[in-house]
């Protein structure tokens, strides 16, 4: 099943975090990653973004494995800082969630579509991470923003919030399912607009589409 770009969404089962202390973040070592693929990185730049040298890098993991996953578990907390900056930033729900839209195309833009494929299929624990990420802070914060769109009157009443935010991830599921969408055969970004900005634009109030119109000029 293909991780969702809401890894990319403020209920959360806490999870362990690395103690290692580089003079860089653990998560710089994620665009090495998406450059060269998680098993093909280089052991020099994998070093060389930790700002560490190379014959250090079997000190602090015993093997590729063990650091793709605190990696992918710093990288989350990335996204989660950020998601909380953009939750300062916009006052209303559709905002918010138009908002974490945004953020994930940024992240689509920068992660070569065969990037999770290969986490997948070569790094379980890395991707039971994301999968468990999708169960404990994705969905709960979907439900959350839908729920305060409700009341706030700009997502309609009558939406079901289970079931739409069901939808949701399902449908991040099959925008990154190859056999659905070859990458060689679609822009992901633009696939990605489609399938999103135009449903949610569907469960908005008049209001909502109001402020849902404006977004969608920016993303």
């Amino acid at each position: 099943m293909p991780v969702p770009l809401f890894v990319t969404l403020l209920v959360q089962t806490p999870m362990a975090l690395s103690t290692h202390s580089f003079s860089a973040p653990l998560e710089a070592v994620v665009p090495v990653f998406r450059r060269y693929g998680a098993d093909a990185a280089p052991d020099e730049a994998v070093a060389a973004a930790l700002h560490i040298p190379v014959n250090e890098l079997s000190v602090h993991f015993s093997n590729r494995h063990v650091l793709v996953k605190e990696a992918t578990l710093a990288d989350l907390e990335r996204q989660k800082r950020e998601h909380v900056e953009i939750f300062q930033k916009y006052p209303t729900a559709v905002e918010r969630l138009f908002g974490l839209i945004q953020q994930g195309l940024t992240e689509l833009a920068n992660t070569p579509p065969e990037y999770y494929a290969v986490m997948q299929q070569k790094f379980p624990q890395a991707w039971d991470v994301l999968m468990q990420h999708l169960d404990t802070y994705s969905s709960p914060q979907l439900q959350q923003l839908l729920n305060e769109g409700i009341r706030q009157r700009l997502f309609r009443s009558d939406i079901n919030i289970q079931l739409v935010t069901k939808i949701l991830l399902e449908q991040t599921n099959m925008l990154l399912n190859p056999a659905v969408f070859p990458p060689e055969r679609y822009n992901m970004a633009e696939v990605f607009r489609c399938i999103f900005l135009y449903y949610i634009r569907g469960l908005c109030t008049d209001e909502g589409a109001r402020i849902a119109a404006n977004h969608f000029s920016r993303i």
